[in-house]
């Protein structure tokens, strides 16, 4: 699993976790986390704050605390022990200032012997839930959008769920293929970005979800 952040989400999976942050000026490193880390990743306020920084850029401990509704102290601590185990990191962009900015970082969970550890199951299931969360939330807040009229429905947009039977092979070339073209349009949006061309430009949330399907037996026959 990876989540792999927009650079910035996790990654479940042999290769895929998140979007890079608005004006990022390097590339983000890819890390895969061990059971202790993903422990200590799994805590509400730590998981929270991983997500407000990849879903609205690099941020301080006191943006956290007013956005999150807590205390500079909780978040400037919460923020050191995501450090301390990868999730979250320096932003390049931000140097030099009184506060210290951070920017999330990206991880992929690819270890099938930890997915499969009961023992890690609690913390498994947390990032389980926090990815299905994610994705619950942006899809209602799309919705909520277009009903108010704020986002009009037209090419740009597309939300779309297909079913295929296909070989081991075949669905790992897929992924490949598709995972080049992510890359590609991520370089290009990203290289614009950094040249100052940002006009007409908005924030696209990419979900990639290549998943065998259970057998009906443990599906329910859905």
């Amino acid at each position: 699993m990876t989540e792999r952040k927009s650079p910035e989400d996790p990654v479940v999976g042999a290769s895929p976790a998140a979007p890079a942050s608005p004006g990022a000026s390097d590339e983000r490193r890819e890390r895969s986390v061990a059971p202790e880390d993903l422990k200590a990743f799994t805590h509400p306020l730590r998981m929270a704050m991983f997500s407000a920084l990849r879903d609205h850029g690099p941020a301080t401990a006191t943006q956290l605390a007013r956005r999150l509704g807590e205390s500079t102290g909780q978040t400037s601590y919460h923020l050191r022990q995501l450090e301390r185990h990868g999730f979250v990191e320096d932003d390049p962009d931000h140097t030099g200032g009184r506060e210290r900015w951070w920017r999330s970082a990206s991880f992929n969970i690819d270890d099938p012997v930890m997915l499969a550890d009961p023992q890690q199951a609690p913390a498994v299931r947390a990032m389980f839930d926090l990815m299905i969360g994610d994705r619950v939330r942006v899809l209602r807040q799309f919705v909520g959008a277009v009903m108010a009229g704020a986002i009009t429905l037209d090419e740009s947009v597309v939300s779309n769920t297909t079913t295929l039977e296909m070989t081991p092979d075949e669905t790992r070339r897929m992924i490949e293929a598709t995972q080049a073209v992510f890359d590609e349009y991520g370089a290009r949006a990203k290289a614009r970005v950094a040249a100052g061309d940002t006009a007409g430009r908005r924030r696209v949330r990419l979900y990639f979800d290549v998943l065998p399907l259970p057998p009906d037996e443990l599906s329910g026959g859905m």
